[in-house]
């Protein structure tokens, strides 16, 4: 089979992948918009004179100036820590559009907090303002990849997925640059750092205007009792009517699978913490989906994200304006990169095979731009334009994001929204968000003293975490490419987990088969029996007498 080739669980009308759910998908990511941006601009907008001059950056020591930046970059990181586990109550008993909603406005009341800051007032609305905007995207970082996942069919629900990290890569590649653009054109001034927090409610504005008109997910709907209303969605979604065959198998086996939890988990606000407790099958799947985001982490992205202008120092970029650009030019080749995984790579490639080779070429890359700094030393021999050496490390450490950015940035979070029941999806997505914020959180917090203490060893420390989360994903993560979120159970019990998926994919196909061949002999069997009625009925009729 080509890597090329969607896998489909089951023969998929056309119709399917229509527009609809990629309009769902795309407003449900302006989530993900709000969270690049915050992501991408906080470091460089740090790095503006204006900013520095306003805030008395100038007169203060450098341990004081790390210490300050990291609290302002991570107060958002605990923010959103504690967001993606207050989404859990909101997504179970509301649902995952009123979720989103409340993600949003969360998100709009911070970034509004942060515009009232300056000179005078102090930084203080800025860590209130990042702490609540911090709440909204952790929220946001929990609900939408549960709603796209229930939404979408299984052989584009990476694809779908992936347009959540879409979002990110864009929203990121706006905050990479708006800094540039504001630094070029403006003159240091009040107005130049307060664009770029202002630009914050773009994104947060676009989701609530779009969620206003998105439907629910069927699969809440179901699980709430809403049954008519769910299959009134499942068919809009699907563009199929409901007595479509595509949309009876696809509905039995959302039935299927809620009857199998009520039995087993159970349908409850607590009765997913009881299984998490007490099922060590559950408990497994979680510490799989959390150690995802520690090696994600490990990589070194939010090290560069939140601390762009640093990393580029140290391998040699000198300049402010210098730094803001080749940290745009970074977003741009995250952002096509990106492209070209959600189009092409994650529902061909698979998720498993990108995560192995994104840690083995990036590990590669890591350890030769490590090697350079250590030898070349540029921080202590600046030069005012690139020798070849610098210009090879900058080559490899873009070299890096090309393999980092379509592997590990989202296959985590497709991972994680697919690999659960329905019932205990919320909840896992909610450990795995708080994850990935709890360990961004310690990046991004002891960076800056990372660099000043490690120097050239930063890289080599996450060079080698790389190589260590090749050994992770060989032996524990399972593919889970076209198997539709009812058989993953039956994926995750199959070992050795390297074959797993073959073996699932030959099972649904035969149990495919098997319904069709049940329904054709069913409605042979309903003919048959209409033709006998039929002509049971004609010999029974009275006859009529011409005597």
């Amino acid at each position: 089979m080509s890597i090329l080739k969607l896998v489909e669980d089951r023969p998929t009308p056309k119709a399917v992948y229509n527009w609809r759910v990629y309009l769902l998908a795309a407003v449900a990511s302006c989530t993900s918009c709000m969270i690049g941006y915050d992501s991408a601009f906080i470091g460089t907008t740090l790095a503006l004179d204006s900013f520095k001059s306003e805030f008395h950056f100038n007169t203060m020591s450098t341990a004081t100036k790390n210490l300050i930046s990291a609290n302002i970059v991570s107060c958002y990181q605990a923010g959103a820590f504690f967001g993606a586990f207050f989404a859990y109550p909101i997504g179970h008993f509301w649902g995952r559009r009123i979720g989103l909603l409340a993600a949003g406005l969360v998100f709009i009341l911070g970034a509004g907090l942060m515009l009232g800051a300056n000179g005078d007032r102090g930084l203080g609305l800025i860590y209130a303002g990042r702490v609540l905007a911090g709440l909204g995207v952790g929220a946001g970082s929990n609900i939408t990849p549960i709603y796209i996942s229930e939404l979408s069919p299984p052989a584009i629900r990476g694809r779908l997925v992936g347009v959540y990290e879409l979002g990110w890569q864009i929203g990121g590649l706006v905050g990479f640059w708006i800094n540039y653009g504001v630094s070029e054109t403006l003159a240091p001034s009040h107005k130049q750092w307060l664009i770029p927090f202002a630009v914050q409610l773009i994104p947060a504005g676009l989701l609530l205007i779009g969620g206003s008109f998105i439907r629910e997910s069927p699969r809440w709907l179901f699980s709430r009792g809403r049954r008519e209303e769910a299959i009134k969605n499942l068919c809009w979604i699907r563009q199929l009517p409901e007595d479509d065959i595509y949309m009876i198998e696809e509905i039995g086996a959302i039935d299927s699978a809620l009857e199998e939890q009520r039995a087993t988990i159970g349908v409850g606000f607590w009765k997913p913490f009881q299984t998490a407790g007490t099922n060590k099958r559950v408990m497994y799947r979680l510490f799989l989906g959390s150690m995802l985001f520690f090696w994600q982490n490990g990589s070194g992205i939010n090290a560069i994200n939140y601390y762009s202008p640093t990393v580029f120092k140290s391998i040699g970029v000198t300049g402010t304006n210098t730094s803001l650009l080749t940290t745009g030019i970074f977003g741009v080749v995250k952002t096509v990169v990106t492209f070209v995984w959600l189009l092409y790579l994650i529902d061909r490639v698979g998720r498993r095979n990108l995560l192995l080779i994104g840690a083995a070429g990036g590990s590669v890359c890591l350890w030769i731009v490590g090697a350079y700094i250590k030898i070349a030393e540029p921080a202590k021999h600046p030069k005012t334009n690139m020798d070849g050496g610098g210009i090879a490390a900058m080559f490899f450490f873009y070299l890096w994001t090309v393999f980092y950015t379509p592997t590990w940035n989202g296959t985590p979070w497709v991972l994680n929204s697919e690999m659960f029941d329905p019932n205990m999806r919320s909840l896992a997505q909610a450990c795995a968000a708080a994850s990935n914020w709890l360990w961004n959180f310690l990046i991004s917090r002891f960076t800056p003293q990372m660099f000043t203490a490690m120097g050239y060893g930063v890289y080599f420390f996450f060079a080698s975490l790389m190589i260590c989360s090749i050994f992770f994903v060989f032996f524990l993560i399972p593919e889970t490419k076209g198997i539709p979120l009812e058989s993953m159970d039956r994926l995750f019990e199959i070992k050795p987990i390297w074959r797993a998926h073959g073996q699932i994919l030959n099972t649904l196909r035969e149990d495919e088969e098997r319904f069709r061949h049940d329904v054709e002999e069913s409605g042979l069997a309903e003919a048959k029996l209409d033709a006998q009625q039929v002509e049971d009925t004609a010999t029974e009729q009275p006859r009529t007498s011409y005597a």
